[in-house]
Parts: C-alpha cells; sequence; structure tokens
C-alpha cells in the first residue's frame, strides 16, 4: 500500500489569488539580482475572447522583501480568463509586483506567442528613485 502524499499536490488544489505575499530579504545590505522565468502566463484576447500565451521573465533587485513563489504562480494564474492588452497586463503585473515587494530594480519582460503572424514581446521596468546598480566586474569567459 502506498503512503498518502504529503508534498505539495496532496492537498486541496489552490485557487488563483491577486494577492502577491512576501518575505523578508535575508540579504538585504548587498545588491544581487533574482531572475524567474515564467513560461505558463495566460490571459484572454479582450477583442476576440481567444487564449493569449506568454514565457514571462521577472528580474529584480530585492530591497527589503522579496515575493513568495507559491503567492507568484497563483497571481500569475489568476489572469487566465481575464480580457487584457498585453502592455496592458504586463504593466499591470510590474505595477503590482513593485507595490508588493518596493524593489531597488525590476523589469519584466513578457514573450507573447504569435498571434497573427506576429510576436509581441512588451518589456517594463522600475528603478527605486536614487538607486544606481554597482558597476558590473567582467572576470572573462567560464572555462571548462
Amino acid at each position: 500500500m502506498t503512503p498518502a502524499l504529503k508534498a505539495l499536490g496532496s492537498g486541496p488544489r489552490s485557487a488563483a489569488s491577486k494577492e502577491l505575499e512576501t518575505f523578508p530579504n535575508p540579504n538585504a545590505g548587498r545588491d544581487y539580482a533574482i531572475r524567474m522565468e515564467i513560461p505558463e502566463f495566460t490571459c484572454l484576447c479582450p477583442k476576440t475572447g481567444q487564449p493569449d500565451f506568454a514565457t514571462l521573465r521577472l528580474e529584480y533587485v530585492p530591497d527589503a522583501k522579496c515575493v513568495e513563489l507559491k503567492s507568484l504562480k497563483l497571481y500569475v494564474w489568476s489572469f487566465r480568463n481575464e480580457g487584457k492588452f498585453h502592455e496592458a497586463v504586463t504593466n499591470e503585473i510590474l505595477d503590482d509586483l513593485v507595490a508588493a515587494t518596493r524593489p531597488r530594480y525590476m523589469r519584466l519582460t513578457a514573450e507573447f506567442y504569435v498571434r497573427g503572424g506576429i510576436y509581441t514581446t512588451v518589456e517594463a521596468d522600475y528603478r527605486m528613485k536614487g538607486w544606481s546598480p554597482a558597476e558590473r566586474v567582467d572576470l572573462g569567459p567560464w572555462e571548462e
């Protein structure tokens, strides 16, 4: 007999949610980048009602708070049945993430799959007033 699952997925399914949860940045004294790729974003075309699919790429330098991943997943899922233009939904998501986390810097790139023979990519960013990144150090290529 197989024991009952205790990991994620063994209990009731989670519902989509507009609530973004955060946790304290464990290294708030240092600038570092967090990069996330979200390949299963969907919303609806506001004109036709047909589904639009996109890969979201989120990059940010946190300040005091980081976004919690499961809440981000449920937040992204909440757009599944909403009619939104690509430009509008990208900026709405960035605005909500900035409001929740107040990062030093954040960029959201939304790469929408082909629709009518056209691929659309929308990129929006936010920079905390007064913040600028340290100069990047180039250590050369990674060699094996």
